[in-house]
């Protein structure tokens, strides 16, 4: 597949071909997709110029966010020297608000969306026309999934898949690591013995940098402006390898279905700041933000039976790396051997250990 873009051209070219690419539609699709192909209205080019592609500033700052985040939270090391580096890494792991990180991952994935040409292209087939584009815009924002059933959205979606797949593996994985080097510690360094220094004001922290706004990272949000009419290099650092991704088989998650539709707005010219507000209806996944809010909650209950350092090692390979990277691959739809391998670290200590048993009880009650 290409990623020089040139879906201009491709998509006024690609107006001629909508009735066949329609037919298609409808004979492979399910019977609710093909209903919802079928009342995608036929496109009349109204001027052969077409809006650019468009993301609001607010949808970008949230994306930068969630990047960066997946950035700090991938730098974290697996051997620390002393207590005080389990401290700052806990830290810098657990400083996301829920709700704010899933927007952001949902805005990330429109901006890896809007790299595919293909799926670009057959949307901005509708945008040469002003009146058909608000009515497809209006058509999507009423119902993200209608944009499922567009040429190109499944190839789309499994970027979206892939990518988020591989951020929820990298954490899970590296929380499994240090669950391990625990283990390692608590029987090698003396240090890693003695008790957490104010642990009812760490718990505290904790919670308040949880509820704290992210911020926006500048340069982040410059390099996903710069992506969201295609970029060869965002999408080779990005996503390595896209250029081979296959379609996916619908139907799509909800998370991964709104990053299309967000896409698919940006490509109608639709995506800017005049659209905010359903922008902003678009970005919120309760699902995958409910896995995140247990997510914290199991870290809160963990730091709270944690006692010396270690135990907030594991606590922050658990539950601050591990549980958040298992919900935002599983936003995706995606859950691998890996992740599940990185889950399953044998507690190094008898109060985590109790702990990890009691969120499994809690999580599988007897005779479930």
């Amino acid at each position: 597949m290409m990623w020089t873009r040139s879906v201009d051209r491709l998509a006024v070219t690609a107006t001629g071909l909508v009735s066949a690419l329609s037919a298609l539609t409808l004979s492979v699709s399910s019977p609710a997709l093909a209903s919802r192909a079928d009342n995608i209205p036929p496109p009349v080019v109204e001027s052969p110029t077409l809006p650019p592609v468009a993301l609001s500033v607010r949808v970008l700052e949230m994306a930068s966010e969630y990047r960066a985040y997946m950035r700090h939270s991938a730098a974290v090391t697996t051997h620390f020297e002393n207590g005080q580096a389990i401290e700052s890494s806990l830290a810098e792991v657990e400083s996301y608000e829920p709700q704010q990180l899933i927007r952001g991952a949902v805005a990330y994935g429109a901006v890896i969306a809007l790299q595919d040409p293909a799926f670009v292209a057959g949307v901005r087939v509708y945008a040469g026309n002003s009146a058909i584009r608000r009515d497809f815009a209006d058509r999507i924002i009423a119902d993200p999934n209608y944009i499922t059933a567009m040429p190109g959205a499944a190839t789309a979606a499994n970027m979206i898949m892939t990518a988020m797949s591989q951020h929820g593996q990298r954490m899970a994985v590296l929380g499994g690591q240090i669950r391990a080097q625990a283990y390692e510690v608590q029987r090698a360094q003396a240090w890693s013995k003695t008790f957490v220094a104010d642990r009812e004001g760490r718990l505290a922290r904790a919670k308040v940098v949880s509820a704290a706004p992210m911020t926006p990272v500048a340069d982040d949000v410059r390099d996903l402006a710069a992506a969201v009419a295609g970029s060869d290099d965002f999408i080779a650092a990005e996503l390595p390898g896209a250029a081979g991704i296959e379609p996916a088989s619908a139907p799509f998650t909800p998370f991964v279905t709104r990053s299309l539709a967000i896409a698919a707005l940006a490509s109608l010219g639709e995506g800017g700041e005049e659209n905010e507000t359903a922008l902003e209806s678009l970005l919120n996944d309760t699902t995958a933000g409910f896995c995140l809010n247990m997510s914290k909650l199991n870290l809160y209950q963990c730091l709270a039976v944690a006692k010396p350092y270690y135990e907030d090692m594991f606590c922050l390979g658990l539950h601050a790396l591990a549980d958040t990277g298992q919900c935002i691959a599983k936003a995706a739809g995606v859950t691998t051997a890996s992740i599940e391998a990185a889950t399953s670290v044998m507690a190094p200590t008898e109060s985590a250990a109790a702990h990890g048993r009691t969120a499994r009880k809690a999580r599988h009650p007897e005779g479930q």
